[in-house]
């Protein structure tokens, strides 16, 4: 009992999730690609800035790219802000996942998970779909890209004005 109470609300706070996050992210899993919704940029059901992001095949890979975790859209967010990432999947069980951030939340049919992220620096930070969810289960990677505020907001007006057009 002496180390339950304490457990139970240091366990609490480590699932807490961020009340006020500047930036949501909805990822949603499929066989074998993720797309991403920023659902904090919608004008309507119509103009939503939402991408899907495939892996890169290894024949178009540019010099200096990783093989098996380059994707040809990246999850772009700004460093030191939080962020809410809601994770789900719209055929069978996956799991964004990212070492290096410290980030593993299963995406589940017809349920919303979510964790919260706070990137300290700038970068590229890879992971993948560590979920046995078919044969191509290894090759849905995850690449997020934290930028600065000042590029993060030139990211977004650019994705806004190409999904317009």
């Amino acid at each position: 009992m002496f180390i339950a109470i304490p457990s139970f609300a240091l366990l609490y706070s480590m699932d807490e999730v961020v009340v006020d996050p500047a930036v949501t992210i909805k990822a949603i899993g499929h066989q074998w690609y993720w797309t991403y919704e920023y659902s904090d940029y919608n004008s309507s059901d119509e103009q939503s800035l939402t991408f899907d992001s495939y892996m890169i095949p290894e024949d178009d890979l540019e010099l200096g790219q990783l093989r098996l975790l380059e994707v040809d859209n990246r999850v772009v967010v700004p460093a030191k802000t939080h962020l809410r990432m809601i994770i789900t999947s719209a055929d069978v069980l996956h799991s964004w996942a990212v070492p290096s951030l410290g980030v593993k939340c299963d995406a589940v049919p017809g349920r919303l998970n979510q964790t919260s992220i706070l990137i300290q620096r700038e970068g590229v930070y890879y992971g993948q779909c560590s979920e046995i969810c078919g044969t191509n289960h290894a090759f849905m990677p995850i690449v997020v890209e934290a930028v600065n505020l000042p590029n993060y907001a030139q990211w977004v007006e650019n994705q806004l004005c190409q999904q317009s057009n």
